[in-house]
Formats: C-alpha cells, sequence, structure tokens
C-alpha cells in the first residue's frame, strides 16, 4: 500500500519525504491555509520535493469552473492530481479532465455507488472518509471493502485512497481492507514504526553491545 502525506506545510513534507516512504501527498484549502504560503507557492515547493501524485483542490462548484482551475492547478506541475468533490459537475469535471489526460482525485466519497460513478468518470484516485463515517456511528472500513469488491468485479483502474485516517489501526485496517493508498496526517505517519517492545529491545541490546567495549568502526 502506497502511503500519502495528508498536509500543505511544505517543511514537514520535506523532512518526512526524507524517509523515502512518502508516495504523494493529499491537500485542501483547509490545509494550505494552515501552511503559511499561497496556494500556488505552497503547491510549487511540494511538488518539487515530491515526485509522486500531489492532490490540489478545486473550489468551484460548476462543472465549467471546475475544469479551467483544473488546467491551471495542472500547470503548476505534472504530477498534480486536480481534486475534485463527489457531486455531479464534480463528475462532469473528472471526465473532462481526465479526458485530457490530467490525473483526478474524486473526494468526500461516502458509499460504494459514489465510488463506482467515480471509476467510470475517469478518477485516478476515490477518496472514501473512512474516519467520517466511523464519527457518524457507521463502517469507515467497511465503505473500503465494498468499493474494493466492486473494483475488481469490474476491472475499473481506479485507486481507492483510503482519506481521513486517525489511527495507526486505521492504517492497517485500510492495507488489510485492500486500500492501494492511504492518506495520513504526519503525526499518524511518524507514530506507524512505534511499538513499545520495539524500543525496549533495542535499548536492551544496545545495552549489550556497550558491555563488550566494542566498535564496528574499528573493526
Amino acid at each position: 500500500m502506497k502511503l500519502f502525506l495528508d498536509t500543505a506545510d511544505p517543511k514537514e513534507i520535506t523532512e518526512l519525504a526524507a524517509t523515502g516512504m512518502v508516495d504523494g501527498i493529499t491537500t485542501n484549502p483547509s490545509l494550505v491555509a494552515k501552511s503559511g504560503y499561497s496556494f500556488l507557492q505552497a503547491l510549487e515547493k511540494i511538488c518539487q520535493t515530491v515526485p509522486g501524485p500531489i492532490s490540489a483542490e478545486v473550489t468551484a462548484t460548476d462543472a465549467d469552473k471546475m475544469i479551467a482551475e483544473g488546467k491551471r492547478l495542472a500547470r503548476v506541475a505534472k504530477n498534480i492530481a486536480i481534486k475534485v468533490p463527489m457531486t455531479w459537475d464534480g463528475l462532469k469535471a473528472c471526465r473532462a479532465l481526465s479526458s485530457d489526460g490530467h490525473m483526478v482525485n474524486v473526494t468526500l466519497c461516502f458509499q460504494p455507488v459514489q465510488a463506482m460513478l467515480a471509476a467510470k468518470a475517469g478518477a485516478s484516485f476515490i477518496s472514501p472518509f473512512i474516519g467520517r463515517l466511523d464519527d457518524a456511528g457507521q463502517d469507515g472500513m467497511g465503505l473500503i471493502r465494498e468499493i474494493r469488491a466492486i473494483y475488481d468485479n469490474y476491472g475499473f483502474k481506479t485507486e481507492i485512497l483510503a482519506a481521513s485516517i486517525r489511527t495507526v489501526t486505521h492504517v492497517r485496517d485500510a492495507a488489510l481492507a485492500g486500500a492501494d493508498i492511504a492518506t495520513l496526517p504526519p503525526a499518524i505517519f511518524r507514530a506507524l514504526i512505534q511499538h513499545p517492545l520495539t524500543d525496549k529491545g533495542l535499548a536492551s541490546f544496545l545495552e549489550d553491545w556497550k558491555k563488550t567495549g566494542q566498535n564496528i568502526l574499528d573493526m
């Protein structure tokens, strides 16, 4: 499963991309507002740091303006994925933009038939919102499994991008459910590596090695 970061902070992206584990970035207007950069300035910096898909969201609500905004965003860099909402106008824009060869991420997906429509419209990515469904007392991970089944049934190539990730457990369950991608807040990305027994084991190994008085570089 590919791992994206859900942030528009260029400094944080640069730091975490150095791990070699960041495959792409998702942004939205709210995240850009928190970054301290202008929209296009933030996108340019991010695209220079991460070569994978960088989702940039349109702000228009009618198809023609979405298409125009999408084409403008696509000029920022070749790895821009134009993010459109799950509306009829969004799907019209998705069809037009994908037909022109642009990557499109259809966001705010909350049910399987929406995901089916996005795939039929040519979406590169569909973004089901796991955490928001869980907050509403519904089964967010069940949505991932159902979309996976539908896409596999009909050979849709749209990638399932699990969004609204709240916990490391969400990442594990999304991988088990067959999501192609999980997009993570930086704090969750950092937490993926953590386990108390890992820390305890490493401390024990280092303590035992210290007692030998050896240094590998001196050998």
